[in-house]
C-alpha cells in the first residue's frame, strides 16, 4: 500500500442506506480498518431504523467517534443517557439506543463501530 492515502466520504467505498430514508452510512475501508461517516436524519432512531437490519433488542456495536453536527441522545440498557452534540468526542459501549434531537441531521464520524452497522443480520 502507498505511504500516503487519500480517501472521501463523498465517494465512500461503500453506502449503507437506513430504513424509511432517514440516513446513511458512507464507510472507507482502510489498510488500519473502516472509518464511517454516518448522517442521522431528524426522526432516525435506532430502534426503529436499525434495529430491523441488525435484528437485536438494542444496539451491540461500541462507537468511539466524533460529532461533526446536530445532537443525538443515547440511552444505554442500564439507564444511563448523555446528548452528544457537534464537537463532542463519544464512547459508547455495546447496548444502547440513540435518536436524533431536533430538526438537523446528526452527523458523526466513528473509528470502531461501523463496520458492520446497518448490515442485515446473519441470523
Amino acid at each position: 500500500m502507498a505511504g500516503i492515502v487519500r480517501k472521501s466520504f463523498d465517494s465512500a467505498d461503500e453506502t449503507r442506506p437506513f430504513e424509511d430514508g432517514k440516513g446513511r452510512l458512507d464507510l472507507i475501508n482502510g489498510e488500519g480498518g473502516s472509518v464511517g461517516r454516518a448522517v442521522f436524519e431528524p426522526g432516525w432512531q435506532w430502534s426503529k431504523h436499525i434495529k430491523p437490519l441488525a435484528g437485536t433488542d438494542s444496539c451491540q456495536a461500541s462507537h468511539v467517534g466524533y460529532v461533526l453536527s446536530g445532537r443525538m441522545k443515547v440511552v444505554m440498557d442500564d439507564g444511563e443517557t448523555t446528548e452528544f452534540g457537534a464537537g463532542d468526542y463519544m464512547e459508547v459501549k455495546p447496548g444502547h439506543d440513540a435518536w436524533v434531537l431536533g430538526d438537523e441531521p446528526c452527523v458523526a464520524i466513528d473509528w470502531t463501530g461501523f463496520t458492520n452497522y446497518a448490515m442485515p443480520s446473519s441470523s
